[in-house]
């Protein structure tokens, strides 16, 4: 039966996973505190349905658990490892970065690990350094994994259903303060890994996100709508396979590039996305991130580490001013240069 309901962030989340355990009963949980339903409901009722043989709750032990899940990748089952929050996943990075990823190529093949590692990312309201980080762009950066970042109820119901029927390891990153948004969702929405969601069409700018910060980008794109300034804003969801096609579409079509994530502005994966449009484009092109500092504990050094919607909206402008200025200084060279012929 088709679905259509009004659910949280972690509502849909917990559905999709029923889903997929209801179809292939290959598919298993494991982690702190699932048996419970998980920190933030995202497993809600699922020990219940089917029972602590599929839904196994663990000690504290991100590498036992992670360690546990590829191998139970690798004997034929298809695992949901869970790490609570991405900050405490680098307890079992080994078991990431040298086992999971790497083992389809350095088998040839004869080894599959089909496991999805959800890894909550971002800043967790008052909960400070070591609970507050984004580091998406260090598995983007890592060989054999696919890396997806749903910013919606929708979307994380989609494509936590696509991550666990994906042949290949996926580091699921939802974020940490999204489990109660509520939105529509639809059984019926298939969204493929790699497909980025173009949010609004504009004429004047690109502008590119994920997770939670694409909130902040939606505001920040009606505040420059009363402005003039027609946006078009693409939410990734996958940040690899990162969908290049829309991007540079896009982006030889306005001539600016804006990209926006929560994460450290310093080596995130908006330099990818930046990188590869300035050689296929040649766009104009401003980032913006975090400062490289500690998210602090009190909310006045906290809201350092955010990127809020008037620092977005002043990026956009800042952005087509100077490509403004660039032109206008490009006819007074070209004015010049016709002077110079005529007089000679």
């Amino acid at each position: 039966m088709v679905l259509s309901a009004d659910l949280s962030y972690a509502q849909a989340a917990a559905l999709a996973v029923q889903r997929e355990m209801d179809a292939d009963p290959r598919v298993v949980v494991i982690g702190e505190d699932v048996g419970r339903g998980g920190i933030f409901g995202q497993y809600a009722g699922l020990q219940q349905r089917f029972g602590a043989q599929r839904v196994i709750d663990t000690p504290i032990s991100e590498a036992a658990i992670m360690g546990a899940g590829v191998g139970m990748a690798l004997a034929g089952l298809r695992p949901v490892v869970e790490m609570r929050v991405v900050d405490f996943a680098l307890c079992g990075m080994d078991e990431v970065v040298n086992q999971a990823a790497k083992n389809r190529f350095m088998f040839g093949g004869q080894g599959r690990v089909p496991m999805v590692m959800r890894m909550p990312i971002g800043i967790w309201d008052s909960s400070a350094a070591q609970h507050s980080q984004s580091l998406e762009a260090w598995f983007a950066h890592l060989p054999g994994v696919v890396v997806v970042c749903p910013g919606t109820p929708q979307d994380n119901y989609s494509l936590l259903r696509a991550a666990l029927q994906c042949g290949d390891p996926v580091i699921y990153m939802e974020h940490k303060t999204l489990w109660q948004q509520r939105g529509a969702v639809d059984e019926s929405v298939v969204v493929p890994l790699g497909k980025a969601a173009q949010l609004r069409h504009g004429d004047h700018l690109t502008m590119v996100s994920w997770s939670r910060q694409v909130q902040v980008c939606a505001q920040a794109c009606e505040a420059l709508a009363a402005q003039g300034v027609s946006v078009d804003l693409l939410d990734l969801r996958t940040l690899w396979p990162w969908d290049r096609t829309a991007v540079l579409e896009s982006c030889a079509r306005t001539g600016h590039l804006l990209v926006v994530h929560e994460a450290v502005q310093v080596a995130g994966f908006g330099a990818e996305i930046a990188a590869t449009a300035a050689q296929e484009t040649g766009c104009r092109i401003r980032r913006l991130g975090a400062p490289r500092i500690p998210v602090g504990y009190a909310p006045v050094l906290e809201a350092q580490a955010r990127v809020g919607v008037q620092a977005v909206v002043d990026g956009a402008l800042a952005l087509l001013e100077n490509g403004n200025r660039t032109q206008r200084t490009q006819k007074l060279r070209e004015g010049r240069e016709r002077t110079t012929k005529a007089d000679s």
